[in-house]
């Protein structure tokens, strides 16, 4: 399990840039394996696993990518809805633009780093990365292509 110290870093991370509250994460635990953090809800039958030898268990939430630290796509689908900020919505023609591999240009008040990209009304995408006032896409490009067909 990680650390507390571990725990407010992810959380206060997901709050400074997402505006995500901690309080949503309040029933989870967090698992670190080498670069990756896991989620797994907090429940008495994980007493019962504990005398297990287990590799993987959770969501993988997190990974550190370079200086940053990278919510990972599954996590921000799910909880991503709670985001007040970090939040860019693209059109039809940015869609397009990011499943052909182009960055998008974009005017945002951030500082470098991930951002929630959203489609339509509600519909989490997952995420792209803004720097120099534009964001390239971080989705696997089969779920581009899914999302531009529907």
């Amino acid at each position: 399990m990680s650390g507390n110290d571990e725990r407010e870093r992810l959380l206060d991370y997901l709050y400074n840039r997402f505006g995500i509250p901690s309080q949503v994460l309040d029933d989870y635990l967090f698992f670190r394996r080498k670069s990756a953090w896991f989620l797994i809800h907090n429940s008495p039958q994980l007493a019962y696993a504990s005398r297990l030898k287990i590799s993987k268990a959770g969501l993988r939430a997190f990974q550190r990518v370079g200086n940053f630290i990278k919510p990972t796509t599954r996590f921000i689908q799910g909880f991503g809805h709670h985001a007040t900020r970090g939040v860019y919505e693209v059109g039809a023609d940015q869609l397009g633009a990011l499943v052909d591999g182009e960055v998008i240009p974009v005017d945002l008040p951030l500082d470098k780093g991930y951002v929630i990209l959203t489609y339509g009304t509600n519909r989490i995408l997952g995420l792209g990365f803004f720097d120099n006032h534009t964001i390239r896409s971080q989705l696997p490009k089969k779920e581009l292509t899914f999302h531009l067909t529907i």
